[in-house]
């Protein structure tokens, strides 16, 4: 258990990188709604990134993105290399979503929140959910939270690259 806590606090820690594939991503909007981007960079150097934007939309589709695109671009990578994919997002609603599994709550109610109401972005939610599922158990990513603008330099790097990807 210690070994996992650690391994899960200190996601750029070299011991760490050696056992698992770790994606930061993030997404920025300029103006909510308002032109956007998206951006994943693999740890610990930010060699291999992806990004993109759309010209109107919300900063939480964007976070959404992120992830997303980070999973289906990383996973083949991580099962080639046989480590676990850990991605690393500092929003809090694409990380408690899987942490504390929202997403099954979502699917039995008919993809609505707890407030019977229709859970927002499903249009993005629901292939995610998909393709998340679609992965055996043992190489479903894990999720974790870092606070966004607190001088990580990884966060920092995809943030970069995200408000880059806003369509001007």
């Amino acid at each position: 258990m210690c070994e996992y806590v650690r391994l899960m606090s200190h996601p750029t820690d070299p011991a760490t990188i050696e056992r698992a594939l770790v994606v930061y991503t993030d997404g920025a909007c300029s103006g909510n709604p308002g032109p956007g981007g998206w951006a994943w960079a693999l740890a610990p150097s930010g060699e291999r990134t992806g990004s993109g934007g759309e010209p109107t939309t919300t900063n939480q589709r964007m976070e959404l993105t992120a992830a997303f695109e980070a999973l289906k671009t990383n996973v083949p990578i991580a099962q080639a290399e046989m480590k676990r994919l850990i991605i690393v997002s500092d929003s809090t609603y694409v990380v408690n979503c899987f942490k504390d599994r929202w997403w099954v709550k979502w699917k039995a109610n008919g993809w609505r929140n707890a407030k019977k109401e229709p859970v927002a972005n499903d249009d993005l939610w629901k292939p995610f959910i998909e393709f998340y599922e679609s992965l055996p158990i043992p190489e479903r990513p894990d999720f974790q939270w870092v606070k966004g603008h607190s001088g990580d330099p990884m966060n920092d790097l995809v943030d970069q690259i995200a408000v880059q990807a806003c369509p001007r």
